[in-house]
């Protein structure tokens, strides 16, 4: 093997080791500007989207001890790489898959875990980090609004009967 591919092995053991998910998948069939577009889109959601060869990943694979079948490692293959939130490159995935039925996944980690394409596509629709701790903001302030809003309701029925009461002895 020569130097360059040494250290693409190199770099993408380490990449396996680093990654909280990554999904395996064919992109054959995407055209230039659709990978290109899928990229970007990828890249948005915090993740990385990368062509690799096979026999490549397969010796980094082995390495990183993260067992890869041979029959994953047939046909192209892009990795997408998530680094930071491990749902939104899932997401941003699954969601340009929709449109075209591309790329075909075929293999996942996820926190270490080895998942089916199906379960891949299960998370891809959970909701995101953001959006869950926007829920839970907006459900753990509910009931102070709540109690707030009954206190005032009295005191908004006490101004009412005043100004009514008010408005009797003026006319």
């Amino acid at each position: 093997m020569n130097q360059r591919k040494i250290f693409t092995v190199e770099n993408l053991t380490q990449k396996l080791k680093d990654a909280k998910a990554l999904v395996l998948a064919d992109y054959r069939g995407l055209s230039v500007a659709q990978m290109t577009k899928l990229r970007n889109q990828v890249s948005e959601a915090g993740g990385e989207l990368e062509v690799v060869k096979n026999r490549l990943l397969g010796i980094a694979s082995s390495q990183a001890k993260i067992k890869i079948d041979d029959q994953v490692l047939e046909g192209p293959t892009a990795v997408l790489w998530a680094w930071e939130d491990e749902i939104q490159p899932l997401k941003a995935l699954y969601e340009f898959s929709k449109e075209s039925d591309l790329p075909k996944i075929k293999f996942g980690i996820f926190e270490g875990e080895i998942i089916a394409p199906d379960r891949i596509v299960e998370l891809a629709k959970l909701p995101g980090k953001n959006e869950l701790q926007a829920k839970l903001v907006g459900a753990l302030c509910s009931p102070s609004y709540r109690l707030v809003n009954s206190l005032s309701g009295n005191l908004r029925k006490l101004v009412y009967i005043l100004r009514q009461e008010g408005e009797k002895v003026k006319g």
